[in-house]
């Protein structure tokens, strides 16, 4: 699976951390930024995943911000786009159980990377259940963007 990634400066060393993580896992990392701690405005960095995300080039993507707020507001915005913030395990897995999200949020100043990375596990591996979770992801075309 190849994943689009991005991040502000907030969250630009838990971004790194995720990135050689799941690159030695065998995942393909496309990173959009933050590319280091300058300051950098998070919409721009959020555009670009969930646009990607949206448009089907990417399956799925990864942002992070400093509570995850931020980049949660600005990835839901885009079609098709189900992005969820998770700053734990059982969230992680439900977003993906339940609600098949395509892209993962987390805040870089509000857990570690030990979690973070536990978070990502959980997040890549974690199957949709489909059945009545599906009918109800159907109704998101019926609700205006």
């Amino acid at each position: 699976m190849k994943i689009i990634i991005g991040c502000d400066h907030a969250a630009f060393a838990l971004k790194e951390i995720i990135k050689r993580h799941l690159s030695a896992d065998g995942v393909a990392v496309d990173d959009v930024g933050a590319f280091n701690e300058a300051s950098v405005d998070y919409p721009d960095i959020g555009k670009q995943v969930a646009s990607r995300v949206s448009s089907g080039e990417y399956q799925r993507g990864i942002l992070m911000c400093g509570t995850g707020i931020g980049m949660s507001m600005v990835a839901n915005r885009y079609p098709h786009v189900r992005a969820a913030l998770c700053n734990d395990l059982f969230s992680a897995a439900m977003s993906r159980r339940h609600n098949d999200a395509n892209i993962l949020i987390m805040g870089g100043r509000v857990i570690g990377d030990v979690l973070a990375l536990e978070i990502v596990k959980a997040w890549m591996t974690t199957p949709f259940e489909g059945d009545r979770h599906q009918r109800r992801l159907d109704q998101f075309d019926d609700i205006g963007r």
